[in-house]
């Protein structure tokens, strides 16, 4: 299982599967995400690593069939960034505050007042000072990405402070952001298991190429989802969009090789 835990957790785009059995995409149809099983990521922060460049912002969505669940992009949430201490003045109990780094996985966690907040961190629940929590990095109040209905603060607050202490195999959570997003949305989607991985895949994580132009992967769950997403975010816009260059040069190569007849590829990427 070691090795398929690694397998997991390396994949690039080109190494994701197609729609198509023989392994060429269709033109208008989505490709069929990773299932994240055996994997999970690490938002610990390394040494040297508190920088944080907006513009290597991965912009998304994910739907669950046709209806928009979440969304972080420009034109639709503020993206902009606060110190720790700054971030403090505009907090309220309940909120879902993520702390990012360029070239790092987010980190989520709930505030629960007096100035801390409980998240997932070194796979244990912990009650710590948001500024502790931060590490450093930059932060902000993400509370609008999902589009769910919030529990009332109170009960947010109920949950986070409830599973303070909870660690290892105790944890149903795979990562800080589903732990977090559980405390506010109460939805089991977000849980280790949530849902059971059969049939069609009915999310969808729409990836912001451009203004006109996206890139959208299916997945059988939530949590995939989520550990997709977040793993953009690790990478950041530049090399996810490398990782398109390169997926969509290798699908044309693999198509003239087997004389399928396709009209002219879109340019979809400019790296910039």
């Amino acid at each position: 299982m070691g090795n398929q835990m690694d397998r997991l957790s390396h994949l690039s785009y080109a190494e994701v599967p197609t729609v198509d059995p023989n392994g060429v995409d269709t033109d208008d149809g989505p490709r069929i995400g990773v299932s994240y099983i055996f994997s999970s990521d690490d938002d610990e922060l390394e040494d040297g690593c508190k920088n944080y460049d907006q513009r290597d912002e991965v912009e998304c969505a994910v739907y669950n069939r046709e209806e928009c669940i979440y969304e972080k992009s420009a034109k639709c949430a503020n993206l902009e960034v606060y110190s720790p201490e700054n971030l403090l003045n505009k907090c309220k109990a309940g909120d879902l505050v993520e702390f990012v780094a360029t070239g790092q996985y987010p980190h989520w966690a709930v505030y629960v007042g007096d100035f801390q907040v409980v998240h997932l961190h070194r796979a244990e629940i912990k009650n710590s000072f948001l500024t502790d929590a931060s590490q450093g990095r930059r932060c902000r109040i993400v509370n609008d990405w999902y589009k769910l209905k919030p529990l009332c603060a109170e009960v947010v607050v109920q949950n986070a402070m409830e599973q303070v202490g909870l660690k290892d195999r105790e944890l149903s959570w795979r990562n800080s952001e589903s732990f977090a997003s559980w405390c506010r949305f109460g939805k089991r989607e977000f849980k280790m298991g949530g849902e059971i991985r059969i049939g069609k895949q009915p999310y969808r994580l729409k990836v912001f190429v451009s203004d006109k132009q996206s890139h959208v992967l299916e997945f059988q769950s939530l949590e995939d989802v989520i550990m997709e997403k977040r793993r953009n975010d690790h990478l950041g816009r530049t090399a996810v969009l490398r990782e398109l260059a390169a997926h969509f040069r290798g699908v044309e190569e693999m198509k003239s090789e087997m004389g399928v007849n396709q009209p002219p590829p879109l340019r979809l990427l400019q790296i910039r």
